[in-house]
């Protein structure tokens, strides 16, 4: 008999998460409700598909939690004061999430995870360790907060096929690389990763959380007992958290320095590990160059480090750890080089949606104009422009929130021309671009780092990236009459 079996459960939320975790909780036999609050063709087509597998589905109502429900795994963008989750909490009833459920299912035997959370760098560091995993011969896959769903990867979700127990409680992989979000990590409660690392903290989805202290104590359980803690050396808060945990197995910090003893880090032009070593004190081991670190900037050096890092725990060589950043493509519209036009470098980086992240962007650059603006989402920008001013050649400002950028950098770097672009039709992103290349001289870079959210513009953040290509690409053909 299955644990589950005639539990009644209530997945709230059809998205991939939710989907996947009522069909490996129906393959095992639970009562199942899936709610979602929209009701339109795209939710039918799905909820047929989920009735076919045992699934009672409710639409157009995400509020009233089912009677007689005695578990509800939670999507993770519905937040704790939902009036689904709120019934529940007061009704005693437990909450969970999907990546918990994943963990719960997890058969005896079944691969270990490596798990990332952070403000930023996860989903890169997430993909850069299953390079180095595949390149030592594991048989890997990166799963969480991208992509793949955890419960399909533990062999729960009957995602394609039957539901045998054979099916169900396949594992085929030998280790997960797993990115948490805050969201996942704060619905998760016996989560034990084999190592894990917190990237980096900065101030985010604080309209979710409620405060800095929630977001901060979500990524916290990352570092739970027998985890082996793999840390940020140069960011306070990483490093504080890992010397907080209890019951970790050992910690291993990661610096853009000298590593000492315990570390890796940085030695000249090489990458060096001085945590996973025999004799840590004594010896060190080259795990590979700085020029196999690509895109390269300060913080994807360290992102490197962070996946070597976790990759170290596991056991596999400095040489497949090489190979793996050898082998690794950078996700598009992240740091994305596109083109030199007139000794100008024009650099996408669109997925830096908030402060933190448009710094480490900014401080991989010595001379920029910059492209900014967006949905700031109530996130102060003062400190980021203090620190980059004395990079920048110029700033054109774009979208909802600009004057608050236009704000801070009359405070903080009142000599620096700033071009307000108020348009927002489909050819803003031209002017933009027209304008940047106007301040540009040869040798300065253009860099699309806009801080805020896409959405007062864009259909997302790759949507204004793809934009930003485009209006590049049009300016390198007007200035070329030879280009096609």
């Amino acid at each position: 008999m299955s644990p589950w079996d005639g539990l009644a459960v209530c997945v709230a939320g059809l998205g991939v998460s939710g989907r996947a975790a009522a069909r490996a909780l129906a393959a095992r036999g639970a009562r199942v409700t899936a709610v979602d609050a929209r009701d339109g063709d795209e939710q039918r087509a799905q909820a047929a598909e989920l009735a076919e597998r045992g699934v009672a589905v409710r639409l157009g109502d995400g509020e009233t939690l089912p009677e007689g429900t005695g578990l509800v795994v939670t999507s993770p963008g519905w937040k704790p004061d939902a009036p689904l989750l709120a019934a529940a909490a007061a009704a005693g009833v437990e909450i969970i999430g999907e990546v918990e459920l994943a963990w719960r299912l997890r058969p005896e035997g079944a691969a270990p995870w490596l798990a990332i959370t952070g403000t930023d760098g996860k989903t890169t560091v997430v993909r850069m360790l299953a390079c180095m995993l595949t390149a030592a011969g594991h048989k890997a896959l990166a799963v969480g907060n991208v992509g793949t769903p955890i419960v399909e990867a533990v062999g729960g979700s009957g995602g394609s096929g039957g539901s045998s127990p054979q099916e169900r409680h396949a594992e085929p992989y030998d280790v997960l690389a797993v990115e948490l979000s805050s969201y996942q990590l704060h619905w998760s409660s016996s989560l034990a990763p084999l190592a894990a690392t917190v990237l980096n903290i900065a101030p985010d989805h604080l309209d979710w959380h409620g405060s800095m202290d929630a977001y901060v104590g979500a990524k916290a359980k990352i570092f739970a007992p027998g985890t082996v803690a793999v840390y940020n050396a140069d960011d306070a808060t990483s490093t504080a958290l890992a010397e907080r945990a209890e019951g970790v197995e050992r910690r291993a910090g990661f610096t853009l320095r000298v590593p000492r003893p315990g570390e890796l880090g940085v030695v000249e032009e090489l990458l060096v590990d001085r945590a996973f070593t025999a004799d840590p004190a004594a010896e060190a081991a080259e795990l590979a160059a700085l020029a196999d670190v690509r895109p390269f900037a300060p913080h994807n050096v360290a992102n490197a480090l962070a996946a070597a890092g976790l990759a170290r725990a596991f056991g596999v060589p400095p040489e497949a750890v090489r190979e793996g950043l050898r082998s690794f493509v950078p996700d598009p519209h992240r740091i994305q080089h596109v083109a030199d036009v007139g000794g100008v470098a024009y650099v996408n980086d669109s997925k830096a949606t908030q402060p933190h992240a448009a710094a480490a962007s900014l401080a991989a650059y010595e001379s920029i104009v910059w492209i900014a603006g967006g949905l700031l989402k109530g996130l102060d920008v003062d400190d980021l422009v203090r620190t980059c001013a004395g990079r920048l050649r110029g700033v054109v400002l774009m979208g909802r929130d600009r004057h608050r950028l236009a704000e801070a950098l009359a405070r903080h770097a009142a000599d620096v021309p700033v071009v307000d672009v108020a348009d927002t039709d489909t050819g803003a992103m031209d002017r933009v671009v027209t304008e940047a290349a106007g301040l540009a001289r040869p040798g300065d870079t253009v860099l699309l780092a806009p801080v805020g959210a896409s959405f007062d513009m864009f259909a997302n953040y790759p949507a204004r990236g793809e934009a930003f290509i485009a209006a590049v690409e049009r300016l390198a053909a007007a200035g070329d009459p030879q280009a096609s």
